[in-house]
């Protein structure tokens, strides 16, 4: 699958269910809403808001990834 398909795929499954998700303030990463922190940029402060998370998901989803995850610095 390739990498747009998959956030597209990502995307989607956020936009279902978007309560468990919230927006990073600091990055505009979606997480986790259990989340106390950003794992992409360590910020603490969210935008719980459903419809924002809505929105944060087709944006992101319909792009390819401009930022580095942690993950992405692993050998």
């Amino acid at each position: 699958m390739s990498d747009m398909a998959e956030r597209a795929r990502r995307a989607a499954r956020i936009v279902e269910k978007p309560g468990l998700f919230k927006v990073c303030e600091g990055c505009e990463s979606i997480v986790i809403r259990d989340a106390n922190t950003c794992p992409n940029c360590h910020g603490y402060r969210f935008d719980e808001d459903p419809q924002r998370v809505i929105e944060q998901a087709h944006i992101l989803g319909s792009r390819p990834q401009t930022s580095v995850k942690p993950g992405d610095l692993e050998d």
